[in-house]
């Protein structure tokens, strides 16, 4: 199998749930890497990987592929369009909304106002599909803000 099917088959690859105690001991330990670092524990992850004996382009091989499944069940992220008044502090409003429903901002692009009105793309980490909803509605409700949707989730 070449190199480019390997990649077209896992881009959009299903997920299996297996228990900890069958899978092989390079992804457990890739794991540990993970959160080792995620914790601070390591600077590197060449210090993690000797530290847990994995190699790094083992850790490398399997990074994006394995997950705790209480981080897949948390997080989510949404891209939400929205078209704002050109008006001083409507933007820091938005963002303020965002954090208060506790969602983590990962990208922002705005166009240039035209007639006095201006597209915000976010891409958004929400931690609870149950706040995705109650979010929407504090962003159409709030001033400045003339349309509010979500154009993608992930």
């Amino acid at each position: 199998m070449s190199e480019t099917n390997v990649v077209k088959q896992t881009k959009h690859a299903p997920y299996y749930l297996v228990r900890e105690d069958i899978l092989p001991e390079a992804l457990l330990k890739t794991l540990q890497i993970k959160e080792s670092i995620a914790r601070g524990e390591f600077a590197t992850v060449g210090e993690a990987a000797e530290k847990v004996g994995l190699s790094r382009s083992a850790y490398y091989k399997y990074k994006d592929g394995i997950f705790p499944l209480n981080l897949l069940e948390r997080e989510r992220i949404v891209t939400v369009s929205i078209d704002l008044e050109h008006r001083s502090g409507v933007l820091s409003r938005v963002l303020g909304l965002v954090a208060a429903f506790e969602g983590n901002v990962l990208t922002i692009h705005q166009t240039i106002p035209l007639q006095g009105l201006a597209n915000v793309v976010l891409s958004v980490e929400t931690n609870a599909a149950d706040t995705l909803n109650p979010l929407m509605e504090a962003l159409r409700a709030e001033d400045g803000v003339k349309r509010a949707a979500i154009i993608g989730q992930g």
